[in-house]
């Protein structure tokens, strides 16, 4: 296997789809989220128990769903309810992970996907939360996936859509979030992150394939955590692109956005 022969949005769900564990409830969000939890449940989770916004609970995924609310997310689910339950489900504890995108994270994990700019008059609006606050709130683990830019990987966001750990150890305790929650990883076009558990600050623990660690911290608009035996991820697998590729996603619908990104040979 070459880095030529897959694009980056294929080896990015590959790498978050390999941190999904079976039998984990997971509450999913648009897009590559959807592409990892779909692989994992293929390739070597298939108990997980993927969880959507608009209602669905459980569903098997043959084929990736569109959005939070195609009817593909409740094809042959054991539930499908209305939105306050599936908040009420995160309230009560039973979701072990959050998986969410984001147009900007910081060193503490927070997201933005609302505002650039001053809220009352931004430079870009973006879609908002939907059901991400909440996710990210209550959710015993979030997962964040998005690209390594400078502009998105910011010291402070601009406004907070999802609590990462606010400023700090104990930040989320104190305005009331569940004891024991926060981000736990991070995957990007150059790297997977973790919080290192005192500082509760972002840190490098893994090398996508062809990255070099300059180019990440190059990339990262504020002083990067960098663990000392940080590893070089392994290529994908024909199995897992096999896989992604003419099971999960075979139109090609989220995996398209990274053609115009693949390199040669």
């Amino acid at each position: 296997m070459r880095k030529g022969d897959y694009n980056i949005i294929e080896l990015m769900a590959i790498i978050a789809a390999r941190e999904i564990e079976d039998h984990a409830v997971i509450y999913i969000g648009t897009g590559i989220p959807m592409l990892a939890a779909s692989l994992a449940q293929h390739m070597h989770a298939p108990n997980i128990v993927p969880v959507f916004e608009a209602g669905g609970v459980a569903p098997q995924m043959p084929t990736l769903p569109t959005s939070v609310g195609c009817s593909r997310t409740t094809y042959r689910a054991i539930r499908n309810c209305d939105m306050p339950e599936i908040f009420e489900m995160a309230q009560l504890g039973i979701a072990h992970y959050a998986f969410l995108g984001g147009a900007q994270v910081d060193q503490y994990g927070n997201i933005n996907s609302t505002v650039k700019g001053r809220y009352e008059a931004p430079s870009v609006r973006w879609p908002g939360s939907g059901g991400a606050n909440a996710f990210g709130s209550l959710c015993w683990r979030t997962m964040i996936i998005i690209n390594h830019e400078k502009r998105r990987f910011v010291e402070r966001v601009e406004f907070i859509t999802t609590p990462g750990y606010i400023d700090g150890p104990g930040a989320r305790e104190k305005v009331g979030l569940p004891p024991g929650t926060g981000p736990y990883r991070v995957f990007t076009d150059k790297a997977l992150l973790d919080f290192e558990e005192k500082t509760k600050r972002m840190r490098l623990i893994g090398l996508l394939p062809g990255i070099t660690l300059d180019e990440v911290i190059e990339n990262t608009g504020f002083k990067l955590l960098i663990k000392e035996d940080f590893k070089q991820l392994p290529l994908p697998t024909d199995e897992e692109l096999k896989t992604l590729r003419e099971k999960v996603d075979p139109f090609r619908i989220v995996l398209s956005r990274g053609d115009k990104n693949s390199e040669e040979g």
